[in-house]
């Protein structure tokens, strides 16, 4: 995608500064968005923010798409969207390739499109907004490593194939765990970044395991709680890390229920998404083709570094 811009993890306070220097116009606009599937919180949280931005910024109409976890469904939404005659998109695709037909023909009729948490691939879009997911899984790994010097046995429950947080967050993993030997990996299966299937895919993997895991290690937060069900149940004392900083999940982290979740500021990718875009189609600024927000892991020993933190039960 060209340049790239990485921001380190920015103190809430440090964020609101950086996000009040949005421009707000008069011109009205009509801008459509498109989330994966908003039977996720992770992504009713970014829809929520991303029309509070609009709202912020004022003058803005937005048309809230759900892909219900379906590319025809999501593809139809863009389309539908083109057809309308929107000002921009701003879309975080399901699928890194099976969506990029549907974005490069928005592109292609003149639409602008930021992309958002996830990406398309082979097409050239306004910009992109999210968090370093590869760090991120980096993140995971090298907690592990700092709670279980000695080593661990490792079950991975891997996100929705195809989508490019889970392709990324996997191989943030593996980069920093692979080629040592006291780290082994005894199971490694998507739950497609649901709870029920986390919970169903973990029961089925203790089972065939001679004896539990040290660490369940989940690429969101679902799936580490369907996992924490679980051993809860068994009774059995396992770490799990997540990935998203979801409320309840820093309420878990908090209780001591999970050991850690991952913080990916999806508000803060929300807002300077929303911002990008309307500074391009009011001002005729072009953003940073890339920028990354630098996922934490939280703990106990920092939960106030939570961009959810107040939502906590």
């Amino acid at each position: 995608m060209g340049l790239k811009t990485v921001l380190a993890f920015a103190a809430p306070a440090a964020l609101a500064a950086m996000l009040a220097a949005a421009p707000v116009q008069a011109q009205d606009l009509r801008i459509a968005t498109s989330m994966p599937s908003l039977t996720f919180p992770f992504f009713v949280h970014m829809q929520n923010e991303l029309n509070a931005e609009a709202k912020a910024l004022g003058g803005i109409e937005v048309i809230n798409n759900d892909g219900e976890n379906s590319t025809p469904k999501q593809t139809a939404g863009v389309e539908a969207a083109v057809v309308s005659g929107v000002d921009g998109i701003v879309i975080s695709p399901l699928d890194a390739v099976a969506m990029a037909p549907a974005v490069g023909a928005a592109v292609e009729a003149g639409v602008p499109v930021v992309t958002i948490d996830r990406r398309v691939e082979g097409v050239e879009v306004l910009g992109h907004v999210g968090a370093d997911n590869v760090k991120g899984g980096e993140a995971q790994a090298n907690l592990i490593m700092e709670k279980f010097p000695d080593g661990a046995r490792i079950v991975n429950l891997q996100g929705q194939p195809g989508a490019s947080p889970a392709i990324d967050r996997n191989k943030g993993l593996h980069n920093i765990l692979d080629g040592n030997d006291k780290y082994e990996f005894v199971a490694e299966q998507t739950a497609n970044f649901a709870r029920e299937e986390g919970a169903s895919v973990t029961e089925a993997i203790l089972a065939g395991l001679a004896s539990p895991p040290d660490v369940i290690v989940a690429a969101n937060d679902d799936m580490a709680l369907g996992a924490l069900q679980v051993t809860q149940e068994q009774g059995l004392d396992i770490a799990i890390i997540g990935f998203d900083a979801l409320p309840e999940a820093l309420a878990s982290v908090r209780d001591g229920g999970l050991l850690a979740t991952i913080e990916q500021m999806p508000g803060g990718q929300s807002r300077l998404a929303m911002q990008e875009m309307v500074k391009f189609l009011r001002e005729g600024v072009k953003p940073e083709p890339l920028v990354l927000l630098t996922p934490i892991a939280i703990t106990k020993d920092n939960l106030d570094k939570a961009e959810r933190l107040g939502e906590a039960s």
